[in-house]
C-alpha cells in the first residue's frame, strides 16, 4: 500500500543521538488511515535493558527497528511495513493499541487451527 504523508510528532532535529533513541511516527496510507507506530534504534533497546538491568526486552508492543533515526531510514522501514496490503504496518499498529485487541481466547483458536494442519 502506497504511504501518503509521514509525519514526526517530535522533529528529527531534536533528537540527540539518532544512534540511541526511538520516536513515535504517524503513517498515513493511501486509503486514508493514520497508523502510529514507534521506531527505535537497536542501541536504544541495548541502553533500555542497561537502564533497567535485564538481559531481554519485557514483552511489549513491537517498535520498527532501523540503525539510525533518520527520515530515509524510517522511511524505507516504513516503506516495507507497507508493501502489499500494509499487513505489517497494521499488525504492528494493532499490537500497540491497546490489550484486547488480540484476545487470548482468540489467539488459542488461531494456534490450534493452524497446528491441526
Amino acid at each position: 500500500m502506497k504511504i501518503k504523508d509521514i509525519k514526526f510528532p517530535t522533529p528529527l532535529s531534536e533528537i540527540k543521538d539518532i544512534e540511541n533513541d526511538n520516536i513515535d511516527v504517524s503513517i498515513e496510507l493511501e486509503d486514508g488511515i493514520v497508523y502510529t507506530v514507534v521506531v527505535s534504534t537497536p542501541k536504544n533497546l541495548i541502553w533500555y535493558m542497561e537502564k533497567e538491568n535485564k538481559n531481554y526486552i519485557e514483552a511489549s508492543p513491537p517498535d520498527i527497528i532501523v540503525r539510525t533515526l533518520t527520515e530515509e531510514n524510517i522511511r524505507e522501514a516504513v516503506e516495507s511495513y507497507a508493501e502489499g496490503d500494509g499487513y505489517w504496518l497494521k499488525l504492528y499498529y494493532l499490537a500497540g493499541v491497546k490489550e484486547g485487541v488480540f484476545e487470548t481466547k482468540n489467539l488459542n483458536k488461531l494456534v490450534k487451527y493452524i497446528q491441526e494442519d
